[in-house]
């Protein structure tokens, strides 16, 4: 009886040590990813309910016009955020970046004035950017060196985004001059008629995680919460259609689900603008809870630091639907890191 006591209280212990107190967990932010910043009462909610202060708004695209650097989508403020800390996401296409014309030093200071003419109209604070570019080996040193002018021009913090096979390869595609990377661990594979889900696929992601460890840049992590559909269309991809899921198509007689991913067009209509010939096929690639938490253990076991935040793609209503019997779910995904 002793020894079984003793192992009870030897068993309790370690199940007490291996607990992480909910205050040192990751933060749980979110990216806001819409042209016209205004919360719905159910995106307030998840914010609420996860303790989120901080979000991470896409304030603006950068894309060429001829051969001229130009702002595309800026978001527009239909309400005030309040009291949640933005930080300013540009998004630059890598064009922008193989374009030897752009003068950098230009790009960065023009940049730096269309935030700040956009937080001082919107009275908004700020104290970090974040620039997100798939950048490539024949790209990487002007990248690198745009990084570094914003940096200087803004002398605000300075976040980038990475992707697996920049952590990878970082000898070779180069660490930005940031404060921080942030891990985007998604968009894994390639869209295709196939059934891999290209959003994630642990696979894909296991050929990249032993190299986590090695990276020398301290990394947040984005997960994604999005689903959407691939058009299939004579085993060919026509179309990728975004905010949608197999709850939609479940519902809708003209479809009618073949295994866990595809749906096939029984009769040919029109959904949302999008035309569904009989015969098409509707590829749903979405991410469960199952598979967030799968994320969050595996990259816990390979990560050199644990992460101080954890940012969803992205806050949308449609996004938040599987979550609303579990509206915290996103802190439990935080302390599973």
């Amino acid at each position: 009886m002793k020894q079984l006591i003793a192992l009870i209280l030897l068993v309790g212990f370690f199940s007490a040590c291996s607990d992480k107190p909910e205050k040192d967990n990751p933060k749980v932010a979110f990216y806001y990813w819409k042209t016209v910043f205004k919360l719905t009462e159910n995106e307030k909610k998840a914010l609420t309910e996860n303790g989120t202060q901080r979000m991470y708004v896409r304030y603006f695209d950068v894309g060429l016009k001829g051969k001229e650097a130009v702002p595309i989508s800026p978001v527009t403020f239909a309400e005030k955020p309040g009291d949640y800390e933005i930080i300013p996401v540009v998004y630059i296409k890598n064009e922008v970046m193989l374009e030897p014309t752009v003068k950098l030093q230009e790009l960065a200071e023009n940049i730096n004035r269309y935030i700040g003419q956009m937080n001082t109209k919107n009275k908004i604070a700020w104290s970090e950017i974040q620039v997100d570019c798939d950048w490539t080996l024949n790209s990487k040193d002007r990248y690198l060196k745009f990084v570094t002018l914003l940096k200087s021009v803004s002398a605000k913090k300075m976040s980038a985004t990475i992707r697996l096979h920049q952590v990878k390869y970082f000898n070779k595609t180069g660490i930005p001059d940031v404060d921080k990377g942030v891990l985007m661990y998604y968009n894994m594979g390639t869209i295709a008629a196939d059934n891999q889900n290209s959003i994630y696929d642990r696979e894909i992601a296991k050929r990249y995680l032993k190299s986590l460890k090695k990276f020398p840049l301290q990394l947040d992590v984005a997960l994604p919460i999005y689903a959407w559909g691939i058009h299939i269309r004579d085993h060919k991809v026509i179309k990728l259609i975004s905010k949608m899921d197999a709850a939609l198509l479940e519902k809708d007689p003209h479809f009618k689900r073949t295994d866990e991913m595809y749906f096939q067009v029984v009769k040919s209509v029109i959904r949302n603008g999008n035309y569904f010939k009989e015969g098409d096929q509707v590829k749903i690639e979405a991410i469960t809870k199952a598979d967030l938490k799968t994320m969050a253990e595996d990259m816990s076991d390979n990560l050199a630091k644990r992460p101080d935040e954890i940012i969803l793609y992205d806050l949308d209503t449609f996004n938040l639907t599987i979550y609303n019997d579990d509206q915290k779910f996103f802190k439990k995904v935080a302390g599973w890191f």
